[in-house]
C-alpha cells in the first residue's frame, strides 16, 4: 500500500499516447474522434459486480501493481488516463462486468514487471479509433448510462459504433470525466468511447 501511495504522489506520469483525428457536435453535445496508440497494458476483470462495486475492487490492485506490488518491487510511475470497459444490456443498462486497463509506462512497455497478484494479466492490445465525449464530475454508473446516450444520439447519421461495449477514463488530476465510443474498425478526465471492432 505504502508503495502505491509514494507511486501516486512522487512518480512520474505520462499520458496515453493519442490523436485527435476530427471534431463533430450535434446540439449541445460535442465530441472527439482520436486514435489512441497501443501497448502493453495491465488489466484487471470483475464480474458478477455493478459498475461502481467493480471498480473499487479493480483500481486499487492496478495501481498497487505500478506502486511495486509486482516482481520487481518497482514502482512505475503513471499512465493517464486509466481507463475502463463496461458492457450494456439490452435495455440500456450496464452489465455487471467490467475491465480496467492501465497503459504501462513507456520505459516498461518492452519489459513489463509480472504481476504478483494473480488476478491482474498483462495484455498486448492494438491502438484504437475512438469518438470521445467529455464530461465534468464524479461519474457513476448512471452517468456513463446517460452521457453513453448522447453521445449514440449524436453520431447517429455521421458514424457507426459498436453498442456492446462503453470505454470510459478517468484521471483525477482534471476533475472530469470521459465515456469513449468505438469505430467501426479499427482527472477525472471522463470519457465515453464507443467502437464496433475492439475485441476484448
Amino acid at each position: 500500500m505504502l508503495g502505491m501511495i509514494k507511486n501516486s504522489l512522487f512518480g512520474s506520469v505520462e499520458t496515453w499516447p493519442w490523436q485527435v483525428l476530427s471534431k463533430g457536435g450535434k446540439e449541445e453535445v460535442s465530441y472527439e474522434e482520436r486514435t489512441c496508440e497501443g501497448g502493453q497494458f495491465a488489466t484487471v476483470e470483475v464480474t458478477d459486480k455493478p459498475v461502481d462495486e467493480g471498480l473499487r475492487e479493480a483500481m486499487p490492485k492496478v495501481m498497487k501493481y505500478v506502486g511495486g506490488t509486482n516482481d520487481k518491487g518497482i514502482g512505475m510511475g503513471m499512465t493517464v488516463p486509466i481507463s475502463f470497459a463496461v458492457f450494456p444490456s439490452a435495455d440500456g443498462s450496464l452489465q455487471k462486468r467490467l475491465k480496467v486497463w492501465f497503459r504501462i509506462p513507456n520505459q516498461f512497455q518492452s519489459n513489463p514487471p509480472v504481476p504478483t497478484d494473480d488476478s491482474v494479466k498483462i495484455e498486448k492490445r492494438e491502438s484504437i479509433t475512438v469518438y470521445s465525449l467529455q464530461f465534468g464530475g464524479y461519474a457513476k454508473e448512471a452517468d456513463y448510462v446517460a452521457h453513453a446516450t448522447q453521445l449514440r444520439t449524436a453520431l447517429e447519421g455521421t458514424a457507426t459504433c459498436r453498442s456492446d461495449i462503453y470505454f470510459c477514463t478517468g484521471q483525477h488530476r482534471d476533475l472530469s470525466e470521459g465515456l469513449w465510443s468505438f469505430r467501426p474498425f479499427g482527472e477525472r478526465l471522463k470519457k465515453l468511447r464507443l467502437s464496433p471492432s475492439y475485441s476484448l
